[in-house]
């Protein structure tokens, strides 16, 4: 296990880093982590709890992503594994110096018979930030993941930065799911309207992937006035919500986690 810690020139265009995550059976019905390494902002943490799974927190060792930065974030369940990966603070997107764009990248990996669930803290968009997160996940036929994402549009009274994402899904080497959301100024018309986030300034997804989906599918439906899931074709489901704040968004999610997570 290794973290090491880059640090940031003021005066560059901005830094690349990156975390890794492997988790592997430990053959005494637990979880060990042989990879366990971060670089700059992408501190990993491995903490105490119980039950076979891995715990395994974000920390913030600097700030970012900034523009310029471009971050990655590669996890991997191995065959048995259980991971779980949370975060310990919500995530900043800044502005950098020149204004360049930033990128977040987020690679999942899950094996046969593995869980990985990805369930880190929201991520603020403030305000002249321009950032792109990418996040694309693979999950072998019997795999199983748990995936929340959350975004808030700037801090409070305070405008949105520019937020590219995008979320593609593999299963069983088949396409489940590709989407994309561009939100903030510069975005595409109609972010804002009644047909995406209709003046809404959070928005998030749990993205639910178990074998026993196949059989056992939740059908659609509407959760409350803010939310919505839709079965996904495959072992899949998804969440999808918007919320006045994320606080509230965050309530939405937990319920519908707590009912089929």
């Amino acid at each position: 296990m290794t973290s090491t810690t880059v640090a940031r020139d003021l005066g560059s265009a901005g830094i690349r880093a990156t975390a890794r995550v492997t988790a592997r059976p430990d053959g005494r019905g637990g979880t060990a982590l042989p990879v366990l390494e971060g670089e700059g902002p992408l501190a990993l943490r491995r903490v105490r709890a119980a039950g076979p799974a891995a715990h395994v927190l974000l920390v913030g060792a600097m700030s970012g992503p900034l523009g310029g930065d471009h971050l990655t974030v590669e996890a991997t369940a191995a065959p048995g594994a259980r991971l779980h990966i949370g975060s310990a603070a919500a995530t900043m997107a800044l502005p950098g110096q020149d204004k360049r764009e930033a990128h977040y990248d987020v690679r999942l990996t899950v094996a046969e018979d593995a869980e990985l669930r990805w369930l880190p803290e929201q991520l603020i968009s403030v305000q002249d930030s321009d950032l792109r997160v990418t996040t694309r996940v693979d999950i072998a036929e019997g795999g199983r993941l748990v995936l929340r994402e959350e975004q808030a549009l700037g801090r409070t009274a305070e405008p949105s930065g520019l937020l590219h994402t995008r979320l593609t899904v593999h299963h069983a080497g088949r396409p489940l799911l590709d989407q994309q959301l561009a939100c903030g100024p510069g975005a595409p018309p109609g972010w804002d309207g009644p047909a995406v986030l209709g003046g809404h300034r959070a928005v998030g997804q749990l993205l639910l992937v178990r074998p026993e989906f196949r059989s056992a599918m939740p059908p659609p439906a509407l959760l409350g006035e803010y939310a919505a899931l839709t079965p996904l074709t495959g072992p899949g489901a998804l969440v999808t919500a918007v919320a006045p704040n994320a606080l509230h968004l965050r309530r939405i999610l937990d319920e519908a986690l707590e009912r089929w997570g």
